[in-house]
């Protein structure tokens, strides 16, 4: 079975307005001219997961298209707020055309955001908004929606009874925060679930392993379990292993990396909540070189989940998602 989601972000995602364009720089200062190609910088969460790798791709074919280049940069955890903080001012400061933001705290780049519109770089926030509304756009999965399924698909697993937790990643990180509400609203659709606990991984395998392990100790009775994002997921996984719980605690996970494709051949995972990074990244650079050119741009763009199992794992439309390519 295949379930695709097609879905309208919620308000509660902190928009977009959009701001006046931002016609690219022609001169630097002493009158030496700038570069027609626009230079636009991409700054995501962290470094190391796929996601982030497959959301560079789509900037990158987004760029290319249009004829601007990409600057990536990030920090390699999303838990180095200050460390974000310090590249966005470092952009600033190299004058870039624009640039394309998950943030790591919805609260934290608020000033950021507000220095570079100041500045006169326009901010398109994807995956990861901010609470304000200076982002000529906002581009990402309706992550309320998208955990709300999710806890559907679990209910079902479980039978529509017995015990629950979630593992979401970092507390003041919009998207985490919203896929807690979203799974916490489906539970809440389903009378026979509870939700016994909520750990979250900060966004670290280990740390999803050992959180996992403490939540089947301190609660053995859970049936299921929502992993928020994929070191969470892949932490989730190693530890139903270690206990030897794998396939009887169901486990649905956001995300599709490689290993958590093969947990769910191998029957740890039971489904997945998959995103579409690379059309995030690529609808991000998208939106933000037509606020720049004077265009008209959605103040929101909902980039879509589906759902995955290992029934249609193999079909055609899925392998096109699940290899960046959709």
């Amino acid at each position: 079975m295949r379930t695709s989601l097609t879905l309208s972000l919620v308000a509660v995602c902190v928009l977009a307005g959009c701001g006046g364009p931002s016609a690219p720089k022609s001169a630097e200062p002493g009158g030496a001219a700038k570069q027609d190609t626009l230079e636009i910088a991409v700054i995501p969460k962290g470094l190391t997961h796929q996601f982030w790798v497959t959301v560079r791709a789509g900037a990158e074919a987004a760029a290319k298209e249009l004829g601007a280049t990409v600057v990536w940069q990030g920090p390699t955890k999303e838990t180095e707020i200050d460390r974000q903080v310090s590249i966005v001012q470092d952009m600033i400061n190299r004058k870039v055309d624009g640039i394309v933001l998950a943030a790591c705290d919805e609260n934290a780049l608020v000033n950021s955001v507000a220095q570079a519109e100041a500045a006169g770089i326009p901010v398109v926030t994807f995956d990861s908004g901010v609470k304000s509304e200076l982002p000529r756009s906002f581009v990402a999965t309706d992550n309320i929606e998208g955990a709300r399924q999710a806890a559907g698909v679990l209910a079902e697993l479980i039978g529509g009874e017995g015990e629950v937790g979630q593992i979401p990643f970092v507390p003041g990180a919009a998207t985490s925060e919203l896929r807690e509400q979203g799974f916490r609203k489906g539970v809440g659709e389903h009378p026979g679930l509870k939700l016994a606990a909520t750990n979250y991984s900060q966004s670290d395998v280990s740390m999803g392993m050992n959180v996992t392990t403490d939540m089947l100790t301190a609660f053995p009775s859970i049936k299921g379990i929502f992993a928020s994002n994929e070191p969470g997921a892949i932490g989730a996984a190693q530890a139903l292993r270690a206990l030897g719980k794998a396939g009887q605690v169901k486990l649905v996970a956001f995300d599709a990396s490689g290993e958590q494709i093969n947990a769910l051949k191998d029957g740890v995972i039971q489904a997945l909540i998959v995103q579409n990074p690379f059309k995030m990244g690529y609808e991000g650079v998208r939106a933000l070189v037509a606020s720049i050119k004077g265009e008209p741009v959605e103040k929101v763009i909902d980039t879509g989940v589906t759902i995955v199992t290992k029934e249609n794992l193999d079909e055609p439309e899925i392998q096109r998602l699940l290899s960046g390519k959709s």
